[in-house]
């Protein structure tokens, strides 16, 4: 895996059978055990980390896989198609982007051999604030210089997930004061903060504490009090930390969108399955148009929001910054992964409900990509003002 290069839809089948090979070891029952004492997947992280898939985007001359985004993708739809969930590990491949193209070489030599061996995560993204929420222009964090050598960090994060069990993360602070900017995307400055010391306990000066939501999510809040950064931990410019966010955007959209596009597959799957298999009144349900409608419509819905997620991923392996692709592709990928779900607890009636068979968890999970990362309706006003050129509207 870690010398390979995906140039072929051969190369792609044979990554999707690795993923579904390592997924059989992570069954319902380990993910159930989990949900019920809300704990990290720490073992399947590991093997996926031991197999090189974490590392698929990061350059083979970093200790990567070297892999296009096309293959990225692959990976995150096979793990949720087959029941699994990627959202433990997925901000890796998508944070780690920033430091590629924007970090100094230097950074670059220092953090991400780590990451693609495991002997780092880099899993916690802090962006979004209890005041702000998806309005990151106005977000208050500060981080103001100190002399030659450090910045010192205050304010608070929320929604910040795995950040228990993250040793970077990627930090958005204001820099130069609101006030003091002639663009409101100026200011803004983007870091890589270390979490924990070398006794492995969060740095002196940062915070974490859980927050128990309907799905099990390791998400926190993250409170920062005078905490020291080196500078030479700045990430690029001064003041374009907002740009350089930006820029690993669209990569964000399209890993969550494959990851929607394997939710959906597994929903449609177990929903078939069970209609064909599930008798009532001398016949089997599937049998009867009210259901095999809905199933079919859901599969259409599906391969539909596939097809977008191809296209923005190929996009962006062509090095394009398909901004459209990728919203678009996440809008629709969560879409149908959400009917999809819908559907399938309507196909198994009660036992949709039950937990032994895993679908309310699913359920419960592919909620989440209605509002997260970003809410459909902020995908709906970019595609108005953006694409459509109506006029903007917040």
């Amino acid at each position: 895996m870690q010398d390979s290069v995906a140039h072929s839809d051969d190369d792609l089948a044979q990554i999707r059978d690795s993923v579904r090979a390592l997924c059989a070891d992570f069954p319902g029952e380990y993910w159930r055990e989990l949900d019920r004492e809300r704990a990290y997947p720490s073992a399947f992280v590991k093997a996926l980390t031991e197999a090189g898939f974490l590392a698929a985007l990061i350059p083979e001359n970093y200790g990567g896989s070297g892999l296009p985004m096309r293959a990225a993708s692959a990976i995150m739809e096979e793990i949720h198609a087959a029941g699994c969930n990627g959202a433990a590990c997925h901000a890796q491949m998508y944070t780690m982007g920033t430091i590629l193209r924007y970090g100094s070489e230097a950074q670059k030599r220092r953090y991400l051999p780590k990451i693609a061996s495991g002997e780092l995560r880099l899993q916690a993204f802090g962006v979004t604030e209890p005041t702000s929420g998806t309005d990151t222009l106005s977000l208050r964090t500060t981080a103001r210089r100190d002399g030659n050598d450090a910045y010192v960090v205050n304010g608070q994060k929320i929604w910040t997930s795995r950040a228990e069990y993250s040793d970077l993360m990627l930090l958005l602070a204001r820099t130069t004061p609101k006030d003091q900017v002639k663009s409101r995307t100026e200011g803004l400055s983007v870091f890589i903060v270390e979490m924990r010391g070398k006794d492995g306990k969060p740095t002196q000066g940062l915070t974490i504490k859980p927050i128990r939501t309907m799905m099990n999510h390791a998400t926190t809040e993250v409170f920062f009090e005078d905490l020291r950064v080196p500078a030479e931990n700045l990430i690029g410019e001064e003041g374009k930390g907002f740009r350089y966010i930006l820029g690993g955007m669209n990569a964000e959209r399209i890993l969550i969108a494959s990851e929607c596009i394997g939710d959906a597959k597994w929903f449609i799957d177990k929903a078939t399955a069970y209609a064909r298999s599930r008798e009532l009144f001398g016949r089997a349900i599937g049998q009867n148009q009210g259901v095999q409608f809905p199933i079919a419509r859901a599969y259409a819905q599906m391969r539909a929001a596939e097809l977008m997620v191809h296209e923005a991923a190929r996009l962006y392996d062509a090095g394009a910054q398909p901004g459209e692709q990728a919203n678009m592709a996440k809008l629709l990928a969560a879409d149908a992964s959400w009917a999809a779900a819908d559907m399938c607890v309507q196909t198994h009636g009660g036992f949709g409900f039950a937990e032994e068979y895993d679908i309310e968890r699913k359920f419960r999970e592919t909620r989440l990509y209605q509002v997260a990362p970003i809410s459909t309706n902020l995908i709906l006003s970019y595609l108005s003002e953006h694409v459509l050129g109506l006029p903007r509207s917040y």
